[in-house]
């Protein structure tokens, strides 16, 4: 049985420096979606603030405390959806679901750090620390979508 040891130690460290250095951390002033979940299983929990504008996501920030796998995929997930249409965003979203879950994904849209949190799918008691951010994404998009209409 072989395993990609370098790749493995590669995304480690990925996850490991959005954990230490995340990305788009803090909280938006003016805000048209705002979003607090967490997980009660283990304590993760996420705020997030996204500004929304004309269809698309102009900036996103997030706070929380919890895991290295939570915060790390909060970090990635902020970096991957702004100036992402809400549709390409909540796409993003199902493809990183059936990713993290072990299933087949469309593996033709670029994931670029996100792909590190592949691994976690080996791990289900992890799952649920890696998908909050996303959760919370859905959640509010989903909000949003139907209160502009």
């Amino acid at each position: 049985m072989s395993s990609n040891h370098p790749l493995d130690q590669l995304y480690r460290q990925v996850i490991m420096d959005h954990y230490k250095n995340p990305r788009n951390r803090g909280v938006l002033e003016g805000t048209n979606v705002d979003v607090n979940m967490n997980n009660p299983t283990c304590g993760d929990r996420i705020h997030l603030t996204m500004k929304v504008e004309d269809g698309k996501v102009a900036d996103v920030k997030f706070e929380g405390e919890g895991c290295s796998i939570s915060m790390s995929s909060a970090s990635m997930m902020t970096q991957a959806i702004k100036g992402k249409t809400v549709e390409e965003a909540l796409r993003l979203a199902h493809i990183f679901s059936d990713m993290i879950q072990g299933k087949a994904y469309d593996d033709s849209v670029d994931l670029g750090d996100i792909e590190a949190l592949q691994g976690v799918s080996k791990f289900p008691a992890r799952i649920k620390c890696a998908t909050l951010a996303w959760k919370a994404l859905e959640k509010g998009l989903h909000g949003h979508e139907h209160e502009g209409r």
